[in-house]
């Protein structure tokens, strides 16, 4: 499989999520995630079965803890692009808030959107705005994910 069919491929099944429900912890396509729920089943569609057990996690789980869960997580499972790299299908890690851990993830649709989940919202291929711009942390493929 070329890369371009496999970024094809991620697109796909990610924007099959598309009107999935916002649900934390949550990542069951047309019944509801959160953002990591639909990285999680876009995985899951690439590779099958999750590489680790997710633990249970609040809604604050970043601002409590303080530590880059998320970032560190995805450094181990994922292949980390620099961020001026990034390309359709790749995972973007943001940092909502100045000085705290990165917490949303989306997938980059287009050069200018993300497909994402976020609270109170279904999942949703929006604009990836200067707000979203100004918080990115990362961006990483899927791992047998090629240029």
């Amino acid at each position: 499989m070329t890369g371009f069919d496999q970024r094809a491929m991620i697109l796909a099944e990610a924007r099959s999520w598309i009107q999935t429900p916002y649900l934390h912890q949550a990542s069951n396509k047309g019944i509801g995630c959160d953002c990591l729920g639909l990285v999680r089943g876009v995985w899951r569609a690439l590779h099958g079965a999750e590489p680790e057990a997710l633990p249970p996690y609040s809604p604050d789980w970043a601002e409590r803890h303080g530590a880059e869960i998320l970032l560190l997580t995805a450094r181990r499972w994922l292949r980390e692009v620099p961020t001026n790299q990034a390309r359709p299908g790749d995972v973007l890690l943001f940092r909502p808030q100045a000085n705290a851990p990165a917490k949303h993830c989306a997938i980059l649709g287009r050069p200018d959107t993300i497909i994402h989940a976020y609270w109170g919202k279904a999942v949703a291929e929006t604009s990836l705005s200067k707000w979203w711009l100004r918080r990115l942390v990362a961006v990483f493929q899927f791992p047998s994910q090629v240029n």
